[in-house]
């Protein structure tokens, strides 16, 4: 066997130690933390209202100051055509 100089050993250790890290995150289903994957956040609501007849996506986001984008991402299951009397509709919160 031929022996390998330091600086190879090393180089060769850590591609050892870097190959299981990987192997054990993916066996693991766990995201490496370094700009890999596609992870969405949970909309997190801290306000609520009940809809009125007459709300309508766009009039809720004018009337709260909130983007009709943001709107809609803190509302993720909301349909903008058939928002109805009573419902609950988050007003602010992180998306």
């Amino acid at each position: 066997m031929a022996k390998f100089n330091n600086k190879a050993s090393m180089l060769l250790k850590l591609a050892i130690m870097l190959s299981l890290f990987v192997m054990i995150s993916t066996a693991q289903s766990r995201k490496i933390s370094i700009g890999f994957g596609n992870a969405k956040s949970t909309p997190e609501c801290d306000s609520v209202y009940g809809a009125q007849d007459g709300d309508t996506c766009t009039s809720l986001a004018a009337q709260f100051d909130l983007t009709l984008e943001f709107f809609s991402s803190i509302n993720p299951n909301l349909n903008c055509d058939a928002i109805f009397v009573g419902q609950w509709l988050c007003t602010d919160g992180t998306a």
